[in-house]
């Protein structure tokens, strides 16, 4: 379990190459997990239009919300926009960069989910095999309304009885596969030109102000978990001055049973310096209060003569 923790914990960092290897691996996951499904549609009007719709945008949302799960950068922005004014100013161009960023990684894996979809046809000729032109195609010229509509639904499946001998078939789910195609090639181009376009065209605007969002951005992060960390530490030191001073005033029970206690100048002015005179619940909830509601000033010379 501390493993799984500590690797859960490693993959959770702020570093933009772990980061990126968790969006490719999620996309992978998207495509495999596409290749594997078995899509089934139900080929019954007013159904298939639900289920191929359904498909391409329900594991896209859960993707998206997988990307900001596994992101640690979201909890950091959404506590950072949250978190009292205090006595540190919040910049909204540091919230708006990691909330770039953020949507950024999490879309990847939505969007090959949606392009590989369109790409393949299925869906997107199940969702609307219903609502092709019928006149357009001549196996359902002598056929009433009611039963073209029966037709059109079960084009999507050829081992259908009703469609083994319908000419028609083939073009309506090539016509509605080309279409498919040519949209998910579409989106493609578009996402390609458009990151060509911001890559080229960033030198164009202020770097200046990337740049100070970007290491403000890191900072927030680094800080958070530097906390985090000095707060474990200080538990640790804190229960064990704790489990000391209950086992110190346990000492003649101790005795009786022939138990032997550490000599009690042992590590004791090298943990209480750790301590930092914060030996008390009540000071640690006021310690912990005050961070979060007045941050110190981000001025190291302030907090020296402080």
């Amino acid at each position: 379990m501390d493993r799984f923790r500590t690797i859960f914990q490693y993959f959770q960092s702020n570093s933009e190459s772990v980061m990126n290897g968790i969006c490719g691996l999620l996309a992978l996951a998207s495509i495999r997990m596409y290749t594997s499904f078995d899509f089934s549609c139900p080929c019954l009007p007013w159904y298939n239009m639900a289920y191929g719709l359904g498909i391409m945008f329900a594991p896209p949302v859960a993707l998206f919300f997988c990307g900001l799960i596994l992101n640690r950068q979201s909890l950091v922005m959404l506590e950072e926009w949250r978190r009292p004014q205090g006595r540190r100013k919040k910049d909204l161009a540091v919230i708006r960069y990691m909330c770039s960023s953020i949507m950024q990684r999490a879309m990847v894996a939505p969007v090959v989910w949606i392009i590989v979809t369109l790409l393949d046809g299925k869906c997107l000729t199940c969702a609307f095999s219903g609502s092709v032109d019928p006149e357009k195609f001549v196996g359902f010229a002598n056929t009433s309304l009611v039963q073209v509509q029966q037709l059109l639904a079960k084009v999507p499946c050829k081992d259908d009885e009703l469609m083994r001998n319908n000419t028609s078939r083939k073009a309506v789910t090539r016509y509605l596969r080309c279409w498919s195609q040519a949209l998910g090639w579409s989106i493609l181009l578009i996402l390609i030109i458009t990151a060509f376009l911001v890559r080229w065209l960033r030198p164009c605007f202020n770097q200046a102000a990337l740049l100070q969002a970007r290491h403000w951005s890191n900072y927030i992060d680094i800080e958070q978990k530097i906390f985090e960390e000095t707060c474990c530490e200080h538990s640790r030191l804190f229960a064990h001055k704790c489990i000391l001073h209950f086992f110190k005033s346990m000492q003649e029970e101790i005795k009786l049973h022939s138990f032997s206690l550490p000599e009690a100048g042992e590590g004791a002015e090298g943990e209480e310096d750790l301590l930092r005179g914060i030996t008390d619940q009540d000071q640690v909830n006021k310690l912990l209060k005050t961070w979060y509601y007045e941050k110190p000033p981000l001025n190291v010379c302030q907090t020296t003569q402080r």
